[in-house]
């Protein structure tokens, strides 16, 4: 029963009286507090809760909560973003490439197969990419065609010098070999299809923080020219090659070689596409006709295989047997199958300039190699032996190139 009706039926005017009171009361309380709720937001700007007006709410109404705020998503750190980074400066007197031991910077391409999109990522290295290398020298300074540039070929030589110190006798090289035996450790470097890799280098480097010599194993293509990787490896790390067998190299550092003040090298992020070179099989060979090239590729395709080259081999021995084949035949065919096509056709491209020889064909996964009309055999030539330990007669250790210097005039 309302209370209305309660005061109705009563007819007091005492309760009458309390009544009117009451309203009064309750009016006066609710125009108070909006004048003060106004007062306070002209005065203040300043809006009064909810819990002020108690007449305001019901019951149904609910409390709204404050949303939290959302937390923004990981994301991984990216190498790509430079943002407020300097590119990274390295003074290695040389041309960064992608493969030192399967390039030649005086072959010049005749075409790319992408646009000049740096391998080190935008921004991280401060050499421009030209498509093939990032010159040391900057190429609107100084034309890159031609031979390197001699300043930089003497500076690599000063500083590998220094870092050598004095040679090695013979009972330090001995323990030095002796320690980086399979036996004796499992740290190795391997250097594979892509021959001496530019990301390489820093391998090497880590290797030399805790040891002083470094186990290189050498497999596949880059085998068939032992010599220039032995000198790439010497040219880049300035290191020393102290022993050789097979294709196992043991690299040494160098007396006066500081880790905590090693070159600066920037790796590359993904391996750039390979140029476009002039094709090594031409549609006639020089100085025949169109009849006598194709004789002569069927020739070839018929000839007793020399040898079966197999997959991540050792090819050292290769140029001399070829060598010795031309001796007693015209045409040589090399039995690639299973190898990938863009390895055989490397190794004929070595041996082209090796032994050297005319390309006849690639065809059924085979090499074939022609010695010319006028064949002479190479008398300044070399022949790789198995085992190299790098001595002289005095019993000190000589670096690869000198020790094939060496073979080559006879006195070693």
């Amino acid at each position: 029963m309302s209370l209305r009706a309660l005061l109705s039926r009563q007819n007091s005017p005492t309760v009458s009286f309390a009544f009117t009171r009451l309203t009064r009361r309750l009016s006066s309380a609710s125009a108070s507090a909006s004048s003060t709720a106004s007062k306070l937001h002209d005065r203040y700007s300043f809006e009064p809760p909810a819990s002020l007006f108690p007449a305001s709410q019901s019951p149904n109404d609910s409390i709204t909560k404050p949303k939290k705020k959302q937390k923004p998503r990981y994301r991984p750190p990216s190498s790509l973003d430079r943002t407020g980074l300097k590119p990274m400066r390295s003074d290695l007197p040389f041309d960064f490439r992608y493969s030192y031991t399967e390039s030649s910077p005086t072959v010049r391409p005749i075409g790319l197969r992408e646009p000049k999109y740096s391998p080190f990522g935008p921004g991280r290295v401060d050499r421009p990419w030209t498509g093939v290398c990032a010159p040391a020298v900057d190429p609107k300074v100084k034309s890159l065609e031609g031979e390197e540039d001699s300043k930089l070929v003497e500076k690599r030589l000063k500083k590998r010098e220094w870092i050598q110190g004095k040679p090695l006798t013979a009972a330090e090289r001995k323990v030095l070999v002796l320690q980086c035996q399979r036996g004796k450790t499992k740290r190795q470097v391997n250097l594979g299809r892509d021959g001496l890799t530019h990301n390489m280098l820093n391998d090497i480097h880590n290797h030399w923080k805790t040891a002083e010599a470094v186990r290189i194993t050498c497999m596949g293509v880059p085998t068939v020219d032992m010599k220039n990787v032995c000198a790439q490896l010497e040219d880049k790390t300035f290191g020393k090659v102290i022993h050789r067998h097979g294709g196992t190299l043991v690299l040494f550092r160098g007396r006066n070689y500081n880790p905590k003040k090693r070159p600066v090298i920037p790796l590359m992020l993904w391996r750039p596409h390979e140029p476009i070179y002039p094709r090594l099989i031409k549609t006639t060979i020089e100085g025949l006709s169109i009849e006598e090239t194709k004789e002569i590729r069927k020739r070839g395709l018929a000839v007793p295989a020399l040898t079966k080259l197999g997959k991540n081999g050792y090819f050292g021995s290769l140029v001399p047997m070829v060598r010795d084949a031309f001796l007693s035949c015209e045409l040589v065919r090399i039995d690639c199958q299973g190898l990938e096509k863009s390895d055989y056709k490397k190794i004929g491209c070595k041996l082209r300039d090796l032994v050297p020889c005319i390309l006849v064909t690639f065809e059924k996964e085979q090499i074939v190699v022609w010695r010319g009309k006028n064949y002479k055999p190479p008398q300044d030539g070399y022949f790789l032996t198995d085992r190299e330990i790098f001595d002289d007669s005095d019993g000190n250790s000589i670096s690869g190139e000198e020790a094939h210097d060496k073979l080559d005039s006879g006195s070693l």
